[in-house]
């Protein structure tokens, strides 16, 4: 018997004991929970479901739980049940019905857990996604290894998942990298705004390496080819990590093709036709309180380009004209509020806010000692 299996058996009890009172079971949740002791003497598992229940259903939640426990005793896996302090039900399990369980396991194999709930939803599952400008650092690996496994999951129910990767190789951060890259090479401080580290020298060494004379290009020619040979290489360096800490992708997007296609030009055309894009301060602005938003977002900035959320909404609408019923976006704990944007965006677009899930990983602190 599983730990899902006694709830549902719990449930249908607790159901059957409040009909025989004269009691509605409408009063049980819908889910009744079940969890381990954290003392194995009190038994394998233990439940509060009677004191949930107990005075909404006219009993005392130590009556209630009384009468529960004599009729799991009874039930077919059940050793037996017992009342602890005001309702609580500790339950220990028969030794046919744990065995059961190795047998299903054992008969079903690989196939065991698996189920056809999700059978026909196409899921884009987006995860780690780290900035193109670093390594990938500890934050990284951990929603590596939870969205792998996520993945996975979503999988055994029938879901069709694909994994995608999102590379940020767009905007402002990528020119403070290629600026590093180039004052590294050229032998001078790291700018103010940039990044350190010996990546970045090697980095820069192997881009020196690979053109000869390119320190003395013109300086937006070589500027770009930093840029786009650096990003390149670190890109390299990330999917190796992640590929040796066990996580691959099928799919990897680039940021930037959004805007060199025209996908955002066109998404945010769309949403000013209709209404949902206005202008104030010489800025263009998304009216995402509409929908559910804390604020209106700014999408096209007063200096003529497009914020980060521009090419958020266009990848948004990328995904859906693949076919994705469900857009997971797991991002870090510094984008929580891209929870509403996004659901607001899609709802901009008249489409279901409920195809947009995020998951927030929150960070973690590791304490010596």
């Amino acid at each position: 018997m599983t730990p899902a299996d006694l709830a549902d058996l719990l449930r249908a009890t607790a159901a059957k004991v409040l009909v025989e009172r004269g009691s509605d079971p409408a009063v049980l949740p819908d889910e009744v929970k079940v969890e381990r002791p954290r003392n194995p003497e009190h038994g394998d598992y233990a439940t509060n479901v009677a004191m949930q229940v107990g005075k909404k259903a006219g009993m005392n939640p130590r009556e209630f739980a009384t009468l529960l426990a004599e009729a799991l005793t009874a039930a077919e896996g059940i050793d037996v049940a017992e009342v602890a302090g005001p309702g609580f039900l500790n339950i220990r399990l028969a030794k046919s019905a744990q065995g059961a369980i190795v047998a299903k396991i054992l008969e079903a194999g690989a196939n065991f857990g698996t189920a056809d709930t999700l059978a026909g939803t196409k899921i884009n599952l987006e995860f780690v996604s780290a900035n193109p400008t670093g390594p990938i650092h500890l934050g990284g690996t951990r929603w590596a290894s939870v969205g792998d496994a996520l993945g996975r999951i979503l999988a055994s129910q029938g879901g069709d998942v694909t994994r995608e990767y999102y590379f940020n190789d767009h905007g402002a951060q990528i020119d403070r990298f290629a600026n590093s890259l180039v004052a590294a090479a050229l032998g001078q401080p790291t700018p103010e705004d940039g990044y350190a580290g010996d990546y970045i020298n090697d980095i820069a060494d192997t881009v020196v390496k690979a053109n000869p004379g390119v320190l003395e290009l013109p300086e937006t020619e070589r500027h770009e080819l930093f840029r786009s040979a650096g990003v390149e290489l670190m890109f390299a360096h990330i999917k190796k990590t992640l590929h040796e800490f066990g996580t691959d992708f099928d799919v990897y997007f680039n940021e930037s093709s959004l805007f060199a296609s025209g996908a955002v030009e066109k998404a945010l055309d769309e949403l000013k036709a209709s209404g949902n894009l206005y202008e104030k301060d010489g800025a263009w602005w998304i009216a995402s309180t509409e929908y559910g938003d804390d604020k209106d977002r700014v999408v096209i900035k007063s200096d003529g380009n497009s914020a980060y959320i521009g090419g958020d909404i266009a990848y948004f609408q990328n995904k859906r004209s693949r076919g994705f019923d469900l857009c997971i976006y797991m991002l870090g704990a510094d984008h929580h509020g891209y929870i509403g944007r996004l659901k607001a965006a899609a709802a901009a677009f008249g489409d279901n806010p409920d195809t947009v899930e995020v998951l927030i990983g929150q960070m973690v602190n590791l304490v010596k000692d």
